[in-house]
């Protein structure tokens, strides 16, 4: 496979799968909130291409968890290069890790401009990742984004400021084929960065990790399944899906001497969007708390929970 360029495949692709993934945490003032917006570009054979996006809002303040989505058949004109989406006024657009973000439901809605202060990370070392019978990806990540902009809660528009993670995957592989993940995306207040995705099978056991740990000064290395040691502390059952999820976590980097705590924001994070993608899953803020190389870190991050969920809608 070619290797990933940059600007080039920063732009769509014509494979099977591709999303462009935000998820990041602003402050105003006091006022803490967590979001996710992510565009899915799916195409197969001779169907209609189809779009997707779903924007969530973790409300730290009001302890309210908010989400919408999104579909859409329309054409999407691109730029000479980057890319660009709007689904219905949700805008997505970016070159060079100089993005802009723009979506909005009942009760919130946000604009945000970011930048990237480190070089993109070529996941599992080169950017290619391969799942075996279900395909291979191509997968690069922007670890740490700084956010300005501005978030209206409840008609009230707020300036914040904060640090998003992008991740940006495409590939002829189709990713619903049973099983699921866990995927974690962790900034540390020493400037660290670490990526960890465990893989399981559809009796839920873990079959694979991966991973990156990124330094402050951007430079990195892939993690193999023995550097990640992660085990769930908790658990929580949706009262909307009777699904169960894990809920707090401890993980640990030996070679780093890296132990993390890692508490979910909101215990309810789940997101039932079978009118788009077909899945129900739970993407959530979540606080660090630990030591590396002996000092004390804390930190902010998002958890992802795919294949947990028997959607019953």
């Amino acid at each position: 496979l070619p290797p990933v360029r940059f600007p080039a495949d920063e732009a769509p692709h014509d494979d099977l799968t591709e999303w462009w993934y935000y998820t990041g945490h602003l402050h105003a003032g006091r006022l803490e909130y967590g979001f996710e917006l992510v565009t899915f570009r799916i195409s197969r054979g001779d169907q209609p291409r189809i779009y997707m996006a779903h924007f969530a809002v973790t409300d730290v303040h009001r302890r309210v968890f908010a989400y919408a989505q999104r579909t859409s058949e329309a054409d999407q004109p691109q730029p000479a290069r980057g890319f660009s989406f709007d689904m219905g006024g949700w805008r997505m657009s970016g070159l060079g890790g100089h993005d802009h973000l723009s979506a909005s439901m009942h009760d919130y809605s946000v604009s945000l401009d970011l930048a990237a202060t480190k070089p993109p990370v070529l996941e599992g070392g080169d950017g290619i990742l391969s799942f075996g019978p279900v395909g291979t990806s191509y997968y690069y990540s922007r670890t740490r984004m700084r956010v300005t902009g501005n978030i209206t809660d409840h008609g009230r528009r707020l300036p914040v400021a904060g640090t998003a993670w992008m991740d940006h995957q495409w590939g002829n592989f189709i990713s619903v084929l049973g099983g699921g993940w866990d995927w974690y995306s962790l900034q540390l207040d020493d400037g660290s960065d670490v990526m960890v995705s465990v893989i399981r099978n559809l009796h839920q056991r873990p079959v694979t990790r991966y991973g990156t740990f990124v330094r402050p000064d951007g430079s990195y290395y892939p993690l193999s399944a023995g550097d990640i040691r992660v085990r769930a502390t908790g658990e929580w059952t949706s009262p909307e899906t009777g699904t169960r999820y894990p809920s707090g976590w401890e993980l640990s980097i030996p070679r780093e001497r890296l132990r993390l705590t890692i508490a979910p924001a909101l215990r309810d994070q789940e997101l039932r969007t079978t009118r788009t993608t077909g899945v129900v899953y739970w993407e959530g803020d979540v606080h660090l708390s630990g030591t590396h190389e002996g000092r004390r870190v804390r930190g902010e991050g998002y958890v992802e929970l795919t294949g947990y969920a028997r959607p019953r809608e």
